[in-house]
């Protein structure tokens, strides 16, 4: 019987991480460790093979030859196959150019069709993608913004911080899922349900970006109307991003063509190689699930999946923050400050840390020497709302996935511990 766990599994990671593009080397700077996967996962070995074989086909979609019915055919299975993923059981899935772009569009649909003088509430801890959004159309559609403030000490905004400041005229809702600067991940289904509670024709829009990788998506369970994700940060491919909305938001007037079918919200023709990475996707999480339970339905397998990737990822992240073998970990290391407080439950495959003395981008640099591949985040219009209340100018973030290892983390803390004895 599998044990339903990835940690201490040494075949099991060894299979995970021969999957991956690049896992250990990188074409430009040669052997290097990844933890920058929350700009930017490792990338499937098959989509990087799906996206070469749909590179070369010069067919378009829509089309009555023998070609253009296979594209339509692989896009389908494709949104099949993320319905099984985010256990979606109605609504529509469509590409857009980035999950930047389509929050955008999302929001903005929302905006001009809610009734003017309602309200728009999102929260502090957002990224930019969906706070810039909300801010730019709630002000043209006359809708007043409502900003829930987040906890600087836990990197979090709850279900009762939403609900503090519920009216039933809000018409328009963002959450995010997970943050990129905390790392910590946000009770969608709780929030929604305070949502709903007060104002239950709300439309709620969900940036799920940073969250993708890190576990599984349930929006059977979350009651929203948008779910958007960035492809690349959930091991497919740049250059494109993937929306679910519901049917109700699906109807709602939209920019489209003249004349186009009202449910229609693409633009153009869609890359098919893209989509069919997504069933690359979706059959890794599969594979996983099989690899850790004995499940035989194809949702329990990509459940089992994402509860053995959230289990593994908090011990290599406990491990970091309290150490491995005779490495003393992050919090141990008098020199480290660990943004968003070292026990913290919502944590998802990230610590934001802050070397004493040390400028960010300098620490970020040192690490890059040693072959340990890590982002300086900076208080910005990227970060600036989570790093400006803590009076921090910048961060360092360490960002691991499942295919991450022990020795990975281990060779990470050797590194950050000699930089407090070299002070």
């Amino acid at each position: 019987m599998n044990t339903g766990t990835i940690t201490g599994n040494s075949d099991l990671i060894a299979a995970i991480r021969d999957r991956f593009a690049n896992v250990d080397t990188c074409p430009f700077q040669g052997e290097r460790i990844f933890f920058e996967n929350a700009g930017g996962a490792l990338t499937l070995k098959s989509v990087v093979e799906t996206s070469a074989f749909f590179a070369g086909i010069p067919d378009n979609q829509g089309r009555d030859n023998v070609a253009a019915h296979a594209l339509v055919d692989k896009i389908n299975a494709a949104k099949a196959d993320m319905a099984l993923l985010m256990n979606a059981k109605s609504g529509q899935f469509f590409m857009g150019e980035s999950g930047t772009e389509l929050l955008f569009r999302l929001i903005r649909t929302a905006c001009v069709n809610a009734p003017k003088g309602a309200k728009l509430v999102g929260s502090s801890i957002e990224h930019p993608a969906s706070r810039s959004a909300a801010r730019r159309w709630a002000e043209i559609a006359g809708l007043d913004y409502v900003n829930v403030p987040h906890n600087d000490e836990t990197g979090t905004v709850t279900a009762a911080d939403y609900a503090a400041l519920m009216t039933p005229d809000v018409a328009v809702a963002t959450i995010l899922h997970a943050s990129p600067v905390t790392g910590m991940g946000m009770d969608v289904a709780a929030i929604s349900k305070a949502i709903r509670a007060v104002a239950p024709d709300c439309v709620i829009i969900v940036d799920g970006i940073q969250h993708a990788a890190h576990g599984q998506i349930d929006l059977a369970a979350y009651d929203v109307d948008g779910y958007v994700i960035s492809p690349y940060k959930m091991f497919s491919r740049h250059g494109y991003g993937m929306a679910w909305i519901s049917d109700r938001l699906s109807a709602m007037p939209h920019d489209m063509l003249i004349n186009a079918p009202a449910t229609g919200w693409e633009f153009g023709t869609r890359d098919t190689g893209a989509y069919a990475t997504l069933s690359d996707v979706v059959a890794y999480f599969d594979w996983l699930g099989g690899e850790v339970s004995d499940e035989t339905d194809p949702r329990a397998r990509i459940e089992a999946a994402g509860r053995a990737i959230h289990d593994y990822e908090t011990h290599l992240t406990d491990s970091m923050i309290h150490g491995i073998g005779n490495l003393p970990g992050l919090k141990d290391m008098a020199h480290v400050q660990i943004i968003a407080g070292q026990d913290n439950p919502a944590r998802e495959g990230l610590v934001s840390i802050v070397v004493k003395g040390m400028p960010s981008p300098e620490v970020v640099r040192l690490l890059n020497e040693q072959g340990i591949r890590t982002h300086t985040r900076k208080a910005d219009h990227y970060s600036g709302n989570v790093l400006d209340p803590l009076g921090l100018s910048d961060c360092i973030r360490i960002s691991l996935c499942h295919y991450n290892t022990e020795q990975e983390v281990a060779q990470l803390l050797a590194a950050l511990k000699g930089l407090g004895d070299a002070g």
